[in-house]
């Protein structure tokens, strides 16, 4: 019996080590190349927008002489080599250049509204959909005119015989 239960500790020493030699890897892993100056030279540039005009990444404004992004990405460089942090730099970069300068807006005050607004639009159009089916279901049926009966059977027939011929060839 005891030899059974040595078997088992050893065995659950085993998985538990293997688990964190898994743990262990996939944090490596995925912090492999966070602090190297390249990779965070090219992750703060997609972040930000050249402000000469055209409307494009600063890492890939392709403007042919450019007035805005050489000097743009020589101060994310000179930032970078510095050692600012990356919300340092971004902050930098705004005060210097206005809030346009980000890709995307901040998660902060009224610039939450862009990432709202189109989940709200969507759920309000699904809305207006839903309230335009049922309002046309409910709809009541077309009423007769009096004296007039719907035309049934071989009344119908005639008609259709009558409108075949007149427009025969």
């Amino acid at each position: 019996m005891s030899i059974r239960r040595n078997l088992l500790s050893k065995r659950g020493a085993r998985s538990g080590k293997a688990f964190q030699a898994v743990v262990v890897s996939a944090v490596v892993f995925v912090l492999l190349g966070a602090g190297d100056p390249a990779t965070r030279f090219s992750e703060i540039g997609h972040q930000m927008m050249c402000i000469c005009g055209c409307n494009q990444i600063l890492l890939e404004c392709n403007h042919v002489g450019c007035p805005a992004s050489d000097g743009m990405r020589n101060e994310l460089m000179a930032s970078l080599t510095r050692g600012d942090s990356d919300s340092l730099v971004e902050q930098g970069f705004v005060q210097k250049y206005g809030p346009t300068v980000l890709a995307a807006p901040t998660t902060k005050g009224f610039d939450r509204a862009a990432y709202i607004m189109p989940f709200a639009a969507l759920i309000l159009g699904f809305g207006l959909i839903v309230l335009v089916i049922r309002s046309w279901k409910n709809r009541p049926a077309p009423a007769i005119a009096d004296g007039l009966s719907p035309v049934r059977g071989a009344e119908l027939q005639q008609f259709r015989d009558q409108a075949r011929k007149e427009t025969d060839l």
